[in-house]
């Protein structure tokens, strides 16, 4: 089952460090750390929680479902910082599937669910997990292929290296998202109080429970701030709606634009290696302008989508679609798309709203808002337009800069929508060179399809 670990936290004491940041602010001198406060009464219930939030936490988290993360802890709150375990490099998860850890997964946490239901879903799992197997050597070699024919400059070592991720990557757009994975996860305080009584399905009460009961075993004078009558108690999950189609690429519709006529484009020196965008004054106000878009991306690009989390979004739905990225199209596995598509719907009409949703494929397509100021978009497009960037995600990107190149009079925010590559001609990837045509940015397309 989920196992969740406290690793790291701030080297003081949580309600010490709440009491000198309280006493710092009404104090002519400097109060001493330890001098202690009536924390619950004069900062927690009457709401100075800013006080709660020079305390860190670090947690490991164990063989939570990759869906699990992208609709549970991910979602909604911004106040963290996370690293998961990669789709892309850690192969064992698809090849050596762990089939009796996901039944114990569906059987713990959904355990009024039929058993014949529960059949059922193990059944359409590992029809999602036979499709990668029996296609992932085919589409490791056309990921090779695919590379020399888009990367000329990609030597053989890379091609070796590259090939086994960028086939994963896309043909696992079959497997469903209730595959276990692990993350590191570091959360303030208040942030972790606030994910515990806002957990909306049973995966987010238990491993936010085990977060709160790890951080009160670690220190019992913090047992007044998690609260079990305060915890939301009903479920929420992303809708299904009633599309079918089997998608090439992504979708992208601008909302709105705000711009000034002045607005001063970001130079290459305060975004790499450290991006200071947010941290200039000179570029606040592009912290005030921003770009709003409505796209519709997979389930597995959401999870990269998420990494911005200067970015805001909308609450998703599942819009019945499914992605099938450039290798399978090749392969011509588009009836095997729509079969695994069809199955996932229709199960999931029988199946507990949460449920359904960990268990879409990776292929299956999301809808939602974002909207972002022009300093985040500058930092997002500078990652995602890179060709180390997931191939899908490059063309959500790349969407974006077709729809404003249809807008002359928004032709300056073009120069948001760079890799470095383009703007300095050289990669800042070094050894992860992708072997693409730098030379193509004076002339020629550079922005073109991909299929890796």
């Amino acid at each position: 089952m989920i196992k969740v670990k406290l690793i790291s936290h701030t080297n003081a004491a949580p309600l010490e460090l709440a009491s000198h940041a309280a006493l710092i602010c009404y104090q002519a001198e400097a109060p001493e750390l330890g001098k202690m406060i009536n924390v619950e009464n004069r900062l927690f219930k009457v709401g100075h929680h800013t006080t709660l939030q020079h305390f860190f936490l670090t947690f490991q988290v164990e063989d939570i479902s990759v869906g699990d993360i992208t609709f549970g802890l991910h979602l909604t709150s911004p106040f963290y910082n996370s690293d998961q375990r990669s789709g892309r490099y850690c192969a064992k998860m698809f090849v050596e599937p762990d089939f009796e850890k996901i039944e114990n997964y569906v059987g713990s946490f959904w355990p009024d669910l039929e058993q014949s239901l529960k059949n059922k879903t193990l059944d359409y799992i590992k029809k999602g997990v036979n499709l990668y197997q029996e296609n992932i050597a085919t589409a490791t070699e056309l990921a090779a292929k695919f590379i020399r024919e888009e990367r000329p400059f990609a030597n053989d070592k890379y091609i070796e290296m590259s090939a086994p991720k960028i086939a994963q990557e896309q043909v696992r757009s079959f497997i469903p998202v209730i595959f276990p994975t692990a993350f590191d996860l570091t959360i303030n305080l208040t942030a972790l109080v606030a994910m515990y009584e806002a957990a909306w399905n049973p995966v987010m009460r238990d491993v936010t429970g085990k977060m709160a009961q790890a951080a009160v075993e670690k220190f019992p004078e913090l047992a007044f701030v998690f609260r079990e009558d305060a915890r939301r108690q009903d479920d929420w999950a992303p809708k299904i709606k009633e599309g079918s189609q089997i998608l090439s690429e992504p979708h992208l519709k601008i909302l709105e634009i705000s711009r000034r006529e002045n607005f001063r484009a970001a130079e290459e020196a305060l975004m790499a290696p450290v991006d200071k965008l947010h941290f200039t004054p000179e570029l606040m106000d592009n912290s005030f302008d921003e770009i709003k878009t409505e796209i519709e991306i997979s389930v597995a690009t959401m999870g990269q989508d998420q990494r911005h989390r200067t970015i805001r979004r909308g609450m998703p739905e599942f819009t019945g679609n499914f992605y099938l990225p450039p290798i399978l199209a090749a392969l011509g596995l588009e009836e095997a798309a729509r079969g695994l598509l069809e199955d996932w719907k229709n199960l999931s009409q029988k199946l507990p709203d949460t449920l359904a949703a960990v268990i879409a494929p990776y292929g299956a397509m999301v809808r939602y808002k974002k909207a972002g100021s022009l300093n985040a978009v500058a930092h997002e497009q500078a990652k995602r337009l890179c060709w180390c960037a997931q191939e899908e995600i490059y063309h959500l990107s790349r969407l974006l800069r077709l729809e404003i190149e249809k807008l002359p009079e928004h032709s300056p925010l073009l120069s948001l929508l760079e890799p470095p590559c383009y703007s300095t001609g050289l990669c800042a990837e070094g050894a992860r060179y992708c072997g693409r045509d730098i030379k193509l940015r004076t002339g020629g397309d550079y922005f073109p399809k991909r299929k890796i």
